[in-house]
């Protein structure tokens, strides 16, 4: 992956603007640039527009929506935008924070209204770091359901997506002007394509091997359970153009992986009372600090796995989600009568467990104080029959990346406007600050459609502006 300079590159075709990776964040690019009036192509290396977003639960928050106001949720843009300042420890950018929080109700309801995207809202639990509930899904609540509903909406909209096409290089002139890109076939023909823009919407570097250790080592032995196009390309080309980078320690972890399913145990269950044990029947962490900074404390326990102690309640709550569905499916998840026969199944001492239990229901009644500080009190006891599932610490996106203002344009070093080159989801700088522990559920979708739907704005409004000087 390279930047090939050449200010006498003529192309054969040209497209005002073109978009690399046809994931949420593409997609939401694409259909803001073809409502404006302007023509847009869609690069995707793979057959199908899966992307990071297929692989997620499709959840976006969104702060002070009509279908919050409905549900008589009150909600603010200062609110959200104080959450996600909070959860990153004040280490990521304010302005951008606010930015996004500010544009996130325009961006649920854009996809609701104009393209029938089926979101509702999340109103059964809280995720962590959420003042209030504000996520909204589809009725299934995955991710390859969102894909499917962008993917029909773009359809609509008569958007060209071409599949099958790895974008390898980028074309420039000496002014770090992007003027056209060069795309591998499957059957391992090139093609030259020209633009006017350029956005990045593809992915981080989380299936890069060696970019993790330099980056990220406390990281890199987890699993990877992401998009395997995670190779940091766009990190790659905005550097030789003179990009900044920011936050690039800043990832996406999950602590709930069930072990040799390959699904993900989503948190609610640990926000309405279930807890992890480690093999020796202890817990080690405060779970509901969030998934993410989970991941790391999972795999640094022994044999790297820990155990999702829940009951009946929980279980059924859990089955709103297809994931965990597909986890019962996969027979990840195991149901036991009582605390011996539990013991038993996932081979752990009998006293040590119950004692484990026994706490916890006391840090429930509140006459014992959690060491992690983890707080109980408001949630249920655990009772019989009891389910559990063997989980692992996971890797799923990386969080930093090109750094980019509030219309999504890339920034160079002095923070100046890169001359035509725009910014989203895995390819720019998120707003979870440096590390794991600022990732808020939902952080990577609300920079992806937000970032793409703002970017596709931009980016149409910069060509329209730029055809207008010429013409003076």
């Amino acid at each position: 992956m390279s930047v090939i300079f050449d200010n006498k590159k003529i192309f054969e075709y040209q497209i005002p603007v073109v978009v690399i990776g046809a994931g949420a964040c593409g997609l939401c690019a694409a259909l803001a640039v073809k409502e404006m009036g302007t023509e847009v192509i869609v690069l995707e290396r793979d057959s199908t527009p899966l992307g990071t977003t297929a692989m997620s639960t499709g959840l976006i928050p969104g702060a002070n929506t009509k279908l919050q106001k409905a549900a008589g949720i009150e909600d603010s843009v200062q609110l959200f935008t104080n959450d996600i300042i909070k959860k990153s420890k004040h280490q990521t950018d304010s302005d951008i924070a606010h930015t996004l929080a500010s544009e996130s109700a325009l961006t649920i309801e854009w996809l609701i209204e104009k393209y029938d995207i089926p979101l509702s809202l999340v109103d059964s639990f809280l995720y962590p770091g959420h003042s209030v509930m504000r996520m909204h899904g589809t009725p299934n609540r995955t991710g390859s359901e969102l894909m499917g509903s962008l993917c029909n909406a773009a359809e609509k909209a008569e958007i060209d997506i071409l599949t099958n096409s790895l974008v390898t290089d980028l074309y420039s002139d000496e002014k770090n002007k992007v003027i056209g890109v060069k795309i591998t076939r499957e059957d391992g023909t090139s093609e030259d394509i020209g633009c006017d823009a350029l956005i990045l919407a593809c992915c981080g570097f989380a299936g890069n091997p060696e970019m993790l250790k330099e980056f990220i080592p406390e990281i890199k032995d987890a699993v990877f359970f992401g998009h395997p196009g995670n190779k940091g390309d766009a990190i790659k080309w905005g550097k030789l153009l003179g990009a900044d980078l920011a936050d690039i320690s800043s990832f996406q972890g999950h602590g709930g992986l069930a072990v040799g399913r390959g699904v993900p145990i989503l948190w609610p269950m640990i926000m309405e009372g279930a807890f992890q044990v480690n093999n020796l029947g202890q817990r080690f962490s405060d779970e509901s600090l969030g998934y993410s900074e989970q991941a790391v404390k999972v795999v640094a326990q022994p044999e790297k796995y820990a155990w999702n102690i829940f009951d009946q309640r929980l279980h059924d709550l859990m089955k709103e989600f297809e994931d965990y569905n597909n986890a019962i499916e996969a027979n990840a998840i195991i149901r036991v009568e009582d605390l011996n026969e539990l013991s038993s199944v996932i081979n752990i001492d009998k006293e040590i467990l119950e004692q484990t239990v026994r706490s916890v229901e006391k840090m429930v009644s509140g006459s014992l104080e959690d060491p992690f500080g983890r707080d109980f009190t408001g949630k249920e006891p655990l009772r019989a029959p009891y389910y559990t599932v063997k989980v692992t610490g996971a890797l799923f996106h990386t969080q930093g990346g090109l750094v980019v203002d509030s219309s999504a344009r890339v920034l160079n070093k002095e923070r100046q406007k890169l001359p035509n080159l725009f910014a989203g989801g895995g390819s720019a700088r998120g707003i979870s600050g440096p590390s794991d522990w600022g990732y808020m559920a939902g952080n990577g979708l609300l920079t992806a459609t937000t970032f793409g739907r703002l970017a596709g704005r931009s980016a149409s409004e910069f060509l329209k502006k730029t055809i207008n000087s010429d013409n003076i």
